[in-house]
């Protein structure tokens, strides 16, 4: 955990943050008014997670979500970084299909990560793909969500069964929460495929899944479609330009839940969305570690061929 202390009491501050200028301000400005957190304690929990957050995000480009007041007032996305910014922002190019090309924000540091949370961006939301090659990401995830009248624990049963069909295919996977309905499973892959063939390769598991347990899954994207009381795995989340929340972000919940990492363990015997907020983690972090750090590793990362896959150097 860092040392950094946001000031309590007041509106706005300005820092020294490792050597660079950070303003601060509307630091009390409740952003979750069932619980009363504000902005101030937003800013305070990235300041202290940051150590084990910062790793995840650094080379990658941010899509930012903004909420200048709070969970219960309007939010709008941004891509582009405004150009009233800090000289030591550093920005990301990448351009889509339309020709546009738009430089997002990166967040390298704990200044750069400060000044993104200070615009109202309650959850981070990193590219799947490092900088330095848009398209081709490193790693592979399913998004579990449950549709109408499916409970929290048939997301647990769910999840299991993706890492045992993950498992025949020789893939390490790592689940966290989503900090809002569900859960995600993340798999560290090799970089090499593109973004399309990565998500070739999770559609077909997802459909595969779907045909072997139409009783607890689906994959059925069009939600007229979906039957009530299943789990989606959505594998198009892992289409080109999509984001998830990224592991330790809070979200715009009412009781500011968090994106989680998770043992298997802890999913085998049932753990609750409620129990990983902005006032718990804290202690989480300095008692389990850092749960996502094999998605950093060099080594143990999938090496992915076809629907088929091997542990790279095993």
């Amino acid at each position: 955990m860092t040392s950094l202390q946001i000031p309590e009491g007041r509106s706005e501050c300005r820092l020294d943050v490792e050597g660079r200028p950070v303003k601060l301000t509307n630091l009390q400005k409740v952003f979750w008014p069932d619980t009363g957190f504000t902005k101030r304690d937003l800013l305070q929990y990235y300041a202290d997670l940051a150590p084990v957050l910062l790793p995840h995000l650094r080379g990658r480009a941010m899509v930012m979500k903004r909420y200048p007041n709070g969970i219960a007032g309007t939010h709008f996305f941004m891509k582009r970084a405004p150009e009233a910014r800090p000289a030591w922002i550093a920005t990301c190019t990448i351009e889509h299909a339309s020709g546009s090309r738009i430089a997002f924000p990166l967040v390298q540091d704990l200044p750069s990560l400060l000044w993104m949370v200070n615009l109202g961006c309650i959850d981070l939301n990193p590219w799947y793909a490092r900088c330095d090659d848009v398209s081709r990401p490193d790693s592979l995830h399913f998004d579990l969500d449950p549709v109408p009248d499916a409970a929290f624990s048939q997301v647990r049963e769910a999840a299991l069964l993706v890492r045992e069909a993950l498992r025949q295919r020789g893939m390490n996977s790592y689940p966290k929460t989503t900090g809002s309905r569900g859960l995600h499973i993340y798999v560290p892959v090799e970089r090499g495929p593109l973004q399309k063939e990565v998500w070739m390769l999770a559609r077909s598991i997802g459909r595969e899944l779907a045909g072997r347990r139409p009783d607890l899954v689906t994959a059925e994207y069009r939600v007229a479609r979906r039957p009530p009381g299943r789990v989606l795995v959505d594998y198009n989340q892992n289409v080109w330009g999509r984001t998830l929340a990224s592991v330790y972000s809070v979200r715009p919940k009412p009781l500011a839940t968090v994106s989680a990492p998770l043992t298997w363990e802890e999913v085998e015997r049932g753990v609750s969305l409620e129990d990983f907020r902005l006032d718990t983690m804290r202690a989480r972090v300095e008692s389990v570690g850092d749960l996502f750090k094999p998605l950093l590793a060099k080594g143990g990362r999938c090496r992915l061929k076809g629907s088929r896959a091997k542990r790279a150097g095993g």
